[in-house]
């Protein structure tokens, strides 16, 4: 079933109950979303778009920019939403890899983006700001306000996340209807979630975090969302009394517990808080328990599956895991006790986009997907996350692929090789790093001077917090970096 289709027969029920409650107090119905996905649809529609063509939106978060989420799904067209940090050499990838009909940025990046559709040969280029206005809010207001919603089969493409490469080339995970819907339905019977809860979103949209847990598992459960631009410790703490669930990455949690305002009182109407996206250190879970009264729930996904694995609602939570595999979703470790997490299930990709063979080598035989991740079972069948074989980067719940930022390094005069790792960060859990070795041209280049060569090419959280420089690169006999020599080695640095 189209997955817009599988929300409204629920939330239509009761079609004038507040789906979303907007920073200046504004309440959206579900009966305000029929109607507004239905011209946004309509208006897309009217550009002449077909069936699976690719809507690519780089916009700051809105309530007409989930309209446009979920007008793509109605239409049964394919959702392309890119991280906001994006610069224009990421982009101009994107476009010309996915090819999609439409673009929609915001205005301050009109002329850049029309530059790069141009290039990439994308024929419809719109705007949308903060505040729901631009060209495309314009031209959809004027559309008809209803809408027959597209019938779609299961595995029909609804959405393409990018996910970074290990070699530098980033992978479209396509994602259908089925894994949609199914992942909503199984977190919505996990977490207990039903339309008496209030969820305060402050998660970005770009992010199947805030996209696919968030906001699909409130329009199933025709539930209530308070829509928060960011996440501000003051802000949410001002809104945990109205509210009954928040969902955020550790940095959410670390924040909150450095405001003196943030009480056990504060969180008395409050159900559950979840924690995603990157590790939640132990001393966080702990101090959150014993400050609050709560248990972070802790979870597990990624782009490719949704969520994977989740601590119980009831039952013990345990820190330092990710709990247990969801319904659904079969998860064994290859390799013995300790290996890689290997997942099949309704909720994981059909595979990456224009890239065969990369999608082949990335599921077994018996069609299990290979996530990278290391993992171990203990003997109650709780997941923990022990490391990451893609030589991955988590940092304030972004993933960072080393080679990318590498790549874009050893291209600056002065450099002759460099190592990119994370080290831990109180705020961020991991900070990206760079270890640079000088060829004998760059005995002046500093940490200032390397910052500033990327700083325009790359999102920001993929921009180095610190470098340093060394001698040379620690290598094993296969010559391949020994990235852990060199976090121990600059672990305990003057870092930030």
């Amino acid at each position: 079933m189209n997955t817009y289709a599988y929300f409204a027969r629920r939330f239509l029920q009761k079609p004038k109950r507040p789906f979303m409650e907007n920073e200046s107090g504004e309440i959206i119905s579900y009966a305000d979303v029929e109607r507004e996905t239905a011209c946004y649809a309509n208006f897309l529609m009217g550009l002449g778009l077909r069936r699976g063509d690719r809507v690519a939106v780089q916009v700051e978060k809105s309530p007409q920019a989930v309209f446009v989420y979920l007008a793509c799904l109605r239409a049964g067209l394919c959702y392309l939403p890119l991280n906001n940090a994006y610069q224009q050499g990421e982009i101009r990838y994107f476009l010309g890899d996915a090819e999609p009909a439409v673009a929609i940025c915001s205005p301050q990046n009109q002329e850049w983006f029309a530059s790069l559709c141009n290039d990439a040969k994308v024929a419809n280029l719109l705007t949308l700001d903060q505040n729901g206005h631009g060209t495309f809010a314009e031209a959809a207001a004027a559309s008809p306000n209803e809408f027959i919603t597209a019938e779609s089969q299961p595995d029909d493409l609804a959405v393409i996340i990018y996910t970074s490469g290990t070699t530098g080339r980033s992978k479209g995970a396509m994602v259908s209807h089925r894994n949609l819907t199914s992942n909503a339905q199984v977190l919505c019977d996990a977490w207990r979630i039903t339309s008496d809860d209030i969820l305060i979103h402050a998660l970005p949209i770009f992010h199947i975090h805030g996209l696919f847990v968030a906001l699909n598992t409130i329009l199933l459960s025709g539930a209530k969302l308070i829509l928060q631009r960011k996440f501000e410790a003051i802000a949410a703490i001002e809104q945990l009394p109205h509210a009954t669930m928040l969902m955020g990455v550790p940095t959410f949690y670390t924040r909150l517990l450095a405001e003196q305002s943030f009480t056990r009182d504060a969180c008395k109407t409050m159900r559950l808080f979840v924690s995603g996206s990157a590790p939640l250190l132990l001393d966080t879970f702990n101090e959150f328990r014993s400050r609050t009264g709560h248990t972070i729930l802790e979870r597990y996904g990624m782009s490719e599956a949704g969520m994977i694995c989740s601590n119980p609602y009831e039952g013990e939570r345990r820190g330092g895991t990710v709990g247990k595999p969801l319904p659904g979703v079969s998860l064994h470790i290859a390799g013995g006790e300790t290996g890689v997490i290997e997942i099949k299930g309704a909720n994981v990709f059909s595979g990456y986009w224009r890239m065969p063979e990369k999608t082949q080598e990335e599921f077994t035989d018996d069609g299990y997907f290979k996530t990278g991740d290391i993992g171990a079972i203990d003997h109650d069948g709780y997941v923990s996350i022990v490391g990451r074989a893609k030589d991955l980067i988590i940092s304030g719940g972004f993933n960072v692929y080393p080679k990318e930022i590498e790549l874009l390094i050893d291209e600056i005069p002065g450099v002759a090789e460099s190592a990119i790792i994370g080290l831990p960060h109180p705020d961020f859990g991991e900070a990206v790093t760079a270890v640079i070795v000088r060829d004998r041209d760059g005995g002046m280049l500093s940490e200032a001077e390397v910052i500033a060569s990327i700083k325009n090419q790359l999102a920001n959280f993929k921009v180095p917090k610190r470098v340093y420089f060394v001698e040379e690169l620690p290598r094993n006999t296969m010559g391949k970096v020994q990235k852990n020599v060199l976090r121990t080695q600059f672990e305990t640095a003057d870092k930030y």
